[in-house]
């Protein structure tokens, strides 16, 4: 048994947070089928999809519903088969409206016919299935697969990195990827690095999930063919060890310039639920039209389901139980960096991993005035100063804003957390950040 390659180098600042990987033993369960679906047709960093479909009309599980000529776009999908009962506006939950499809299921879970493996023969024939399989950051940003792909030969790239930390506590989605399908993410990794003329692989693990760390290690080595061009790293438990510039430093020892990608140095990072689900696409030619979330907290069976998208939260939590008491905040995503939800009725949609609940236990401490003890100086990643960040979004002052490079900060949590006053620092950074994107209009 080879020993796992350990973590090139550690980022500055970050914090350690209770994990609460309540469900990591857990193995991932189908949902009841919902009644209904909502299927919003803006899931993607990029040019909003337009519907292909009208209402009254009836679809089937995998029909393109939603498309768009935008480059940085992809094709949504019906997740189940049964009439379009309207196409209207909904809010999402970052506040943002948008139209969206709805769904009412048939239950008879009819398919598109033409479903099939996909051929790929060329850097091009993976580009167009990326964008059919309708694949984006299924981790939470949500960009395109296929524009992330489409990499320029005047920008090379020498690692695939493949983002399986999943620091933020209580969600184990990704997790249980990497212990159900671990011959599916080296098969998704053999085929972009072949494809796109990638020399080297890696995975990033956190060490707190030594069992995902030695699955994909055993078949690696298991392989007829066994791909030595492909590593499989124990990174440091650290949060936010899974953001692209933490990850790309602790497993290459690079570091990505202050507002610059990872690929100017040489790096192309994938979500590690993002590429077993590309090579199920080339597997099978089913579409991205289901999730495996995390469900956690305050709730009665906390799991990993997998859910058709469109599915309202509301749905998920009965299927789990009910609460156990009423919650104070539903989170689609994790503590850290999720955004807390105003309705039930919501929808999964394509960047949704995990619903966490929280009870009143979990509430904020009330807010005091800032102590100057310089904890989020220490713990933010990206070295920026919170608490004058802070101060300078009070009173809109943008020249002082730029100076302070408040445009690198992720919004991951890391000040708030650590803060013994309460502060409200990630929506004063977000606040910040806009008032540097208006000045700059």
């Amino acid at each position: 048994m080879e020993t796992l390659v350990k973590a090139i180098a550690k980022f500055k600042g970050g914090v350690k947070v209770p994990h609460n990987k309540n469900t990591a033993e857990d193995e991932s369960v189908i949902i009841d089928p919902p009644k209904r679906v909502i299927i919003p047709l803006q899931q993607h960093i990029g040019g909003p999809c337009k519907p292909t479909i009208k209402a009254r009309e009836v679809v089937s599980v995998g029909q393109v519903i939603g498309d768009s000529e935008a480059f940085v776009s992809a094709p949504i999908h019906a997740s189940v088969s049964g009439k379009v009962k309207a196409i209207k506006p909904v809010m999402l939950s970052n506040g943002q409206m948008c139209d969206a499809i709805h769904i009412e299921n048939d239950g008879l879970d009819t398919k598109v016919a033409e479903h099939g493996p996909v051929s790929i023969d060329s850097k091009e024939d993976l580009l167009k299935a990326a964008r059919d399989s309708g694949l984006v950051g299924i981790g939470g940003a949500g960009f395109p697969l296929h524009v992330k792909l489409a990499v320029k030969d005047e920008t090379p790239i020498d690692t695939l990195v493949i983002n399986g930390a999943e620091c933020e506590p209580f969600i184990t989605s990704d997790y249980r990827e990497s212990l159900e399908y671990p011959e599916r993410i080296i098969a998704g990794m053999q085929a972009v690095m072949k494809y796109l003329k990638i020399p080297h692989g890696v995975v990033g693990i956190e060490s707190n999930k030594p069992k995902g760390l030695q699955i994909l290690r055993d078949r690696l080595n298991e392989l007829a063919d066994l791909d030595p061009t492909i590593d499989v790293m124990e990174i440091p438990s650290l949060y936010p060890q899974g953001a692209e510039k933490m990850l790309v430093y602790a497993t290459t020892g690079r570091k990505v310039p202050p507002g610059k990608l990872p690929s100017e140095v040489g790096c192309l990072i994938m979500n590690i639920s993002t590429i077993s689900r590309l090579q199920e696409y080339l597997e099978t030619g089913v579409p991205l039209i289901k999730k495996r979330i995390t469900v956690d907290g305050n709730i009665a069976t906390p799991k990993n389901v997998i859910v058709p998208i469109g599915t309202p939260i509301s749905d998920v939590v009965k299927f789990c139980g009910g609460f156990i008491e009423e919650p104070s905040k539903v989170i689609l995503g994790g503590p850290m960096m999720g955004i807390a939800q105003y309705s039930l009725e919501l929808p999964i949609t394509k960047q949704t991993n995990a619903i966490t609940l929280l009870s009143e236990a979990h509430g904020l401490p009330e807010e005091s005035p800032c102590i100057r003890c310089g904890r989020c100086v220490t713990a933010c990643p990206m070295s920026l100063l919170p608490v004058q960040i802070e101060r300078c979004a009070r009173n809109n002052d943008v020249e002082t804003l730029k100076k302070l490079n408040v445009s690198a900060c992720m919004e991951c949590g890391c000040c708030a957390y650590v803060c013994p006053a309460g502060r409200r620092l990630v929506q004063s950074m977000k606040q910040a950040k806009l008032l540097e994107r208006e000045a700059a209009k």
